[in-house]
């Protein structure tokens, strides 16, 4: 009971957590985002999901996941569902593809244990520790029936190419597949559904350790305790041996005939096909962190978390290509979808797509950086090849009898896949074939006085489908008269209401009145009343079109009048459908300001005269399907709503959510400087607009430059600055600083003797008057001002340059004359001629600025 109470919470959990990814099935058809061979990547240094276009090999949205930089992440999606569930804190997130919204999250145990399986229509919570395997029904929400119980510790969980999901049982070293329940055509509760079947096939000995993969048609199992593969396919199960030194491993999902078993401490795959190994081939490259080979369009592509390498080889196990991504380090994830297969590095901005004639493409994954807005919804899936049978009978088959007659109507049988193309009626030793859109008939030649009934049944390309009977109905005379004249009304809410006058009953009381509408080459029963009115629910009758109507009275007797005259015509009329294709955008160059766009609603029988438009909170109308609001607040995430307006009112409205652009975020990354410069490299996030950058520090102009590194020059050496960097958009400005110590520039103080008399000692020693190396408080010779004077070859510190009295150095520093003296440190800051002093690196003046 334990297991069982965890498991229903973790299910409400989950269920809470989906919210609104899925509408309903039917709605889904509207709400597809991930279908043009597209799937959805996670990116965890930014924290965001890019949906990555196999054909373009382009991101067309990105997605933020807050809470979630730098964390593991599963991602289970399909055409119409996205998953998230964080590894690190449990949180489940639910996408809603029509919006691309996150609608709930939740919160989960984390780590691995619990996870959603989908396929197709099909939903499964496995909970691998308790071994419990619970079918959703994506369309309510609500659990299928009664779970499927395992022992605890079950592993596996993914669907093979049939739709039949596998788990594997260790501890009983069996492999079970679970086909989920048919459901029915409209949402129901669950109940009395359950999983259509489960199978259960022996593929190891009780407690082996087991890895599933599944296959197009069935399960690879790799034992690992007894080095063995075994596959089950169509029921039979086939084991083969295998050389194995150390653990194997299997991906999730293998396509094709030939299953691709990963040793990584071999860095060895052995191929298997057929029930036999046939072939191994040795990954290049040392170290064990190999990820289980991919089979993909006739080649296996096998990773190396390592060095951020996939080697892909072909079938006879020769090595073909080797894919190196820029940046791609850490965990490396191989999918296979939509006919392609695509390699995320989680960790890194790049990705790989390779389609199926093995050409390879580099995707970044960064490349947008709007967040928040909706890109232009990609077009649906072809809808699924339906099953194509007979008709089934049709609905509500009704007689009514007249004077030698009798009428006979009825509501549409299904077409099951194939469009009808008749009804026929057969009664009374007649047999009426009448086209598909008429389903009423008049019978004569009938006697009065005998009972008839009457049996309908529709035909399409595959023949004819079951009839349906109807209520028996005897001929008279005696018939009531029809109601003398009819109207109709079409109303705002998208009924239609039908009127007319009492009918003379002839003597006998008048039991209901028929009524039946008529299109263009339409006659179809509206419905009965016992009223002198009969409203046409909304959506009965197709708005736009015109409908005119009769009216039957029919007794107590079950005798019918001729038709009534027809109506007046009408067109019925609804609020405007949703608009299509909602999409708002951040306006990168005005400051709170965001566009929206759509496609038009459907005026359901009205023109639409306008649009009401809500952006966060400021409501407006348009004409157009267009609009940019302003006067929103920097950075705003807001909620975009938009409602179409026709004679009727307003219809259902369509939502987004958008982002008007904020001030940027700086991001200092490091920083380096040489003597007289500094260089500050920096990200920004531009917060959705386009920014400027610049780079300040006090006593020097800005200097401006690319928004990821700006080097300031004209720097005193040794000196210890704080730089700022300034992000500018359209919202403002962002900032962050950096300390930076310029690199100390020395020089040495140079004066060599010369080779004849009192020039042999020229050098030596500080002497009154001119001698080389002296120092000085300003930038003269002048006695009064002298400071010291440094020996020959005293490294000193320079810190700039300042124009003063010319020095010529003569035969003691190889004839060196300048008017350039130099600050240095010595008793403080004070000042040598240029001609004694040669500088580190060169002896270039230009390096120093001037102080």
């Amino acid at each position: 009971m334990r297991g069982g109470l965890v498991t229903i919470g973790t299910v409400g959990a989950l269920l809470a957590a989906m919210g609104l990814t899925v509408l309903g099935l039917g709605a889904a058809d509207n709400a597809v985002a991930n279908y043009d061979a597209s799937s959805w990547l996670w990116s965890a240094a930014r924290s965001e999901m890019a949906r990555v276009n196999g054909v373009t090999a382009r991101v067309d949205t990105r997605m933020e996941i807050p809470g979630a930089r730098r964390h593991p992440m599963q991602v289970t999606q399909t055409d119409r569902l996205l998953i998230l569930r964080d590894l690190n804190t449990g949180q489940v997130s639910s996408l809603d593809l029509a919006t691309l919204q996150i609608t709930a999250t939740t919160r989960t145990t984390p780590g691995l244990g619990v996870n959603v399986v989908l396929h197709e229509d099909a939903a499964f919570v496995v909970d691998a520790v308790q071994g419990i395997v619970r079918q959703l029904d994506p369309r309510s929400l609500t659990p299928v029936g009664e779970p499927v119980r395992y022992p605890p510790g079950i592993t596996g969980g993914a669907f093979d190419g049939k739709g039949r999901l596998w788990i594997a049982i260790p501890s009983e070293g069996t492999v079970s597949a679970v086909t989920a329940a048919e459901l029915p055509s409209a949402p129901a509760d669950g109940g009395g559904l359950s999983p259509k079947q489960v199978e259960t096939y022996t593929v190891a000995e009780p407690s082996h350790e087991l890895v599933v993969s599944t296959l197009d048609d069935g399960v690879a199992v790799l034992d690992r305790t007894s080095a063995s593969l075994v596959t089950v396919r169509a029921g039979e199960t086939v084991r083969t041996p295998l050389a194995m030194s150390s653990a194997g491993a299997l991906p999730a999902r293998t396509s094709g005939p030939a299953v691709p078993v990963t040793v990584g401490g071999e860095r060895r795959v052995h191929v298997v096909a057929d029930g036999s190994e046939v072939r191994q081939f040795t990954v290049p490259g040392s170290g064990d962190r190999l990820n289980a080979a991919v089979a993909w369009a006739g080649r296996f592509y096998c990773a190396d978390e390592a060095s951020g390498t996939v080697y892909a080889f072909d079938g006879a196990g020769k090595l073909v290509d080797t894919i190196r991504g820029k940046g791609m380090t850490g965990p490396l994830e191989l999918d296979v979808r939509e006919n392609h297969l695509f390699i995320n590095a989680p960790d890194s901005s790049t990705a790989r797509v390779v389609d199926d004639k093995h050409q390879v493409r580099e995707v970044n994954k960064y490349a947008n950086d709007v967040l928040g807005g909706d890109p232009v919804p990609p077009p649906p899936p072809p809808p699924k090849k339906p099953k194509v049978g007979k008709p089934s009978a049709p609905r509500s088959v009704t007689a009514s009898a007249g004077n030698a007659r009798a009428r006979v109507s009825w509501k549409p049988a299904a077409a099951n896949g194939a469009e009808i193309t008749r009804y026929v009626v057969e009664g009374g030793g007649q047999k009426h074939e009448v086209g598909a859109n008429q389903r009423a008939v008049e019978i004569t030649g009938l006697t009065n006085g005998e009972s008839y009934t009457f049996a309908v049944h529709a035909v399409n390309a595959k023949g004819d489908g079951p009839a349906r009977r109807s209520n028996p109905v005897t001929p008279t005379a005696a018939v009531p008269d029809p109601p003398a004249g009819v109207t109709a009304e079409a109303r705002p809410d998208g009924t239609v209401l039908v009127k007319w006058p009492a009918a003379n009953g002839q003597g006998n009381t008048i039991a209901k009145y028929a009524v039946t509408a008529t299109s263009a080459g339409t006659n179809a029963p509206a419905g009965d009343s016992a009223k002198t009115e009969l409203v046409v629910p909304a959506g009965e009758l197709e708005y736009g079109t015109q409908y005119a109507f009769t009216v039957v009275s029919v007794n107590d007797k079950g005798a019918g009048s001729a038709a009534s005259p027809v109506s007046n015509t009408v067109v019925p009329f609804a609020p405007p459908g949703q608009p299509a294709d909602l999409r708002a955008t951040t306006v990168a160059e005005q400051r709170g300001t965001v566009a929206v766009q759509w496609s038009p609603a459907l005026d359901n029988g009205r023109p639409v005269t306008r649009y009401l438009v809500d952006v966060g909170g400021k409501v407006s109308e348009v004409t157009d399907t267009q609009t940019t609001v302003g006067g929103l607040d920097d950075g705003q995430s807001v909620t975009v709503k938009v409602k179409a307006v026709n004679e009727a009112g307003p219809g259902p409205e369509a939502s987004t959510t958008a982002r008007t652009v904020a001030a940027p975020r700086v991001t200092v990354t490091g920083s380096s400087a040489t003597a007289t410069a500094a260089t500050v490299t920096f990200t920004v996030d531009a917060g959705g607009g386009q920014a400027t950058c610049t780079l300040s520090t006090a006593g020097e102009a800005a200097r401006s430059g690319p928004c990821s590194g700006i080097t300031m020059p004209g720097l005193t050496p040794g000196t210890a600055y704080t730089f700022t960097v300034t992000a500018s958009n359209a919202a403002g400005k962002g900032t962050a600083t950096r300390a930076q110590t310029t690199d100390p520039l020395y020089g040495v103080a140079t004066c060599n003797n010369g080779p004849d008399g009192d020039q042999r000692t020229y050098c030596n020693k500080d002497v009154d008057g001119r001698n080389g190396n002296e120092i000085f408080a300003v930038t003269r010779q002048d006695d009064d001002q002298k400071v010291g004077w440094a020996k020959p070859g005293t490294r000193l510190k320079a810190y700039c340059k300042k124009s003063g009295q010319n020095v010529d150095s003569w035969i003691y520093n190889s004839q060196k004359q300048s008017t350039w003296w130099v600050q240095v440190e010595y008793s403080g800051r004070n000042y040598i001629p240029w001609a004694w002093l040669n500088l580190e690196g060169g002896d270039d003046i230009n390096v120093l600025p001037t102080c």
